[in-house]
């Protein structure tokens, strides 16, 4: 865990007063202010309570950054916080705004879509480079028979692979395609040609570089624009970023692109409920314009579009996946502390942290969804 920004030790004393809402919160969910346990928050700083009853998640998660409280096991902490619905006992007027926003404007339109590539894709590969996998690979690996984190995203894409039944010769979009690390290896080890579009110009540049040596072309594109026909497509980690105004919208482009005996597969993290605005904190820091979507919410937008042949929970692996991110960016911390400070690295490790918790929770799942447009003749078989 990084070092406070502030270097502040003292305890301060539990609140009283309204404050005392969000600790008792916390305490029908095993957790005690200043506790003996390792998931027991430590406050330095009394304004924390006042930081968090004005502000919620993101005054939660911005007095962290800034070195107000501490917990050894902060990843605990907020499983326990999440199982207890603690955040969602303290609306403010921020989280209201962004649900009544989330109503009234598309959020996730060709302008403001970019943002997100802008604020959290393009933060850096020297980053990204260290946390990640060789291929770069910025999604749940697939744990099954995997030991280690390059075995489990190596299985994770071949799963994609074997699950489309990708043959050489075929022609395949790969929407939202990264660092390019998935369309190489399908290049590569199953003979296709693949399209790969993203909406950042950082993932863009190094996916190209990485590809140049295949029959893989990377364009700086919305898959809006994207034209033509492909024999498969997928989506590995980019549908969190399209938003419930565009689920239908985003299915609809992909059946105008896929043959008429063609195979889609949507990779995505789900929310067990349905929801109507991204965590504020999250909003702010980590994925702007963006929103994990529910079963019904894909189901809905998949009706009379696409036949759903598999759908696919390995939810429990993203948080093995998690602390391997975890364990690889912690390692890395003094080699890249030059350009990243302190508060940059709280914030970093409580949103890996509040990412395994919602896993842990239950929360979160994780799903891949393989989909056609008129149903598999005879039958489609489960790859798993």
């Amino acid at each position: 865990m990084p070092d406070s920004p502030t270097g502040q030790q003292r305890t301060a004393a539990v609140p009283k007063g309204p404050a005392r809402l969000f600790t008792d919160a916390l305490r029908q969910c095993g957790i005690e202010i200043n506790g003996p346990n390792p998931w027991d928050p430590t406050i330095h700083d009394e304004r924390t309570w006042n930081r968090i009853l004005a502000q919620g998640t993101v005054g939660l998660g911005e007095s962290y950054m800034d070195g107000w409280w501490d917990v050894e096991a902060l990843d605990e902490f907020l499983a326990r916080a999440i199982r207890g619905a603690v955040d969602q006992r303290l609306p403010t007027l921020g989280e209201i705004w962004l649900a009544i926003k989330a109503r009234l404007i598309n959020m996730q339109t060709r302008h403001r879509s970019v943002r997100v590539g802008e604020v959290h894709y393009d933060a850096g590969d020297d980053l990204y480079a260290r946390m990640l996998d060789s291929r770069m690979l910025y999604s749940c690996g697939y744990w099954r028979q995997a030991s280690d984190l390059e075995a489990a995203q190596t299985a994770k894409i071949d799963l994609v692979c074997r699950k489309l039944g990708l043959k050489p010769g075929m022609k395949v979009l790969d929407i939202g395609c990264g660092w390019g690390g998935a369309a190489a290896y399908a290049a590569e080890h199953y003979g296709v040609s693949v399209v790969g579009v993203t909406i950042s110009r950082n993932q863009a540049e190094t996916a190209r570089q990485r590809c140049a040596h295949l029959p893989v072309e990377i364009r700086y594109e919305d898959y809006r624009n994207v034209t033509g026909r492909f024999d498969r497509i997928y989506s590995i980690g980019m549908f969190e970023h399209v938003g419930a105004r565009n689920h239908r919208p985003y299915l609809a482009k992909v059946r105008e692109l896929l043959t008429p005996d063609g195979l889609t597969l949507l990779h995505t993290i789900g929310n067990r409920v349905t929801l109507r605005a991204n965590d504020p904190w999250i909003e702010k820091y980590i994925f702007p314009n963006s929103l994990i979507p529910s079963r019904a919410q894909i189901a809905r937008a998949a009706e009379r579009l696409f036949v759903i042949e598999d759908w696919h929970d390995f939810g429990t692996d993203y948080e093995r996946t998690l602390a391997a991110w975890s364990a690889n960016v912690t390692k890395a911390w003094p080699d890249l502390g030059g350009r990243y400070d302190v508060r940059f690295q709280r914030m970093w490790h409580f949103y890996l942290m509040v990412s395994i918790a919602s896993f842990r929770a239950r929360r979160s799942q994780l799903w891949q969804i393989v989909m056609s447009p008129e149903g598999v003749v005879g039958e489609y078989e489960a790859v798993r």
